[in-house]
């Protein structure tokens, strides 16, 4: 049986164990993933947490589940304790790049190895991002990266995990925590991701400014970078942009004239 309808019959079979209509929000616990899968006669998955990251950030909710969301809202999946998740009904909150942004080209620093074995995943996006320095000149702030895939444990949601944490200081000699979250090939950016880094952030960072970042591969060469604050209204997108690896020599004098009228942010 494909993993996608392995994961669909057992994630069904997990929220109308507990769906009632009219229901905004529907908990459940990571044991029920063995136990739904006992009781469907499907092969365990291997790795149980690759079944909620498919559907928190990679596949589609099954026809079954959407159509139970009340009217103009979409269900997500949220932490909610140790070993513990919910289904939320919430507005929906796309986040994915802009087609119509323009680009900015930089001159690929990564390097020539790098580049060779790369794949499109998350590990090659970060790299990327990293040699050539793209969240300093996203966010102008010197930046240095501080460690990867950081897993810890967030009260109230249990444990969350960030791709990379940099960490950061401006002209002011403010200092600055840049959690980044990194989606390559088919992985989807999500809002929930980044709700959670300002969490992490609240929690282990507490004298720091608080700057997440998502990054995104529109292709091979060329990267979406978003980063985000916290309002009365939730979480909100601050700026995109787009930036073009390239060879120094096709940067032309027509692209640096149009960079230099540019507004600054």
């Amino acid at each position: 049986m494909p993993t996608a309808n392995r994961y669909s019959r057992i994630i069904e079979r997990i929220f109308f164990a507990h769906f009632e209509e009219g229901s905004r929000e529907v908990t459940f616990d990571r044991e029920e993933i063995v136990a739904g899968a006992t009781e469907l006669g499907i092969d365990l998955p291997k790795n149980l947490g690759d079944l909620i990251y498919s559907f928190r950030y990679r596949a589609e909710l099954p026809a079954s589940i959407l159509e139970k969301a009340p009217t103009g809202q979409e269900w997500i999946i949220q932490p909610a304790g140790r070993a513990r998740y919910r289904f939320v009904a919430v507005a929906p909150r796309l986040l994915a790049p802009n087609p119509l942004l323009a680009e900015t080209k930089i001159p690929d620093a990564t390097p020539g190895i790098i580049s060779l074995y790369a794949l499109s995943d998350e590990q090659a996006l970060l790299a990327k991002v990293r040699y050539n320095r793209l969240v300093d000149i996203f966010t102008g702030v010197t930046c240095y990266s501080l460690q990867n895939h950081l897993r810890t444990t967030v009260p109230g949601m249990g444990q969350v995990e960030t791709d990379e944490i940099y960490v950061g200081v401006d002209r002011r000699g403010a200092h600055y925590v840049l959690p980044i979250q990194a989606k390559g090939g088919r992985d989807k950016l999500s809002i929930v991701q980044i709700e959670q880094d300002f969490a992490l952030c609240a929690h282990k960072f507490k004298a720091l400014i608080c700057r997440p970042i998502a990054a995104q591969f529109l292709a091979p060469d060329l990267i979406a970078l978003f980063d985000f604050e916290q309002g009365d209204t939730g979480l909100r997108i601050v700026s995109e942009k787009h930036y073009r690896l390239t060879l120094p020599e096709q940067i032309s004098s027509q692209d640096l004239e149009s960079y230099r009228s540019r507004p600054m942010d």
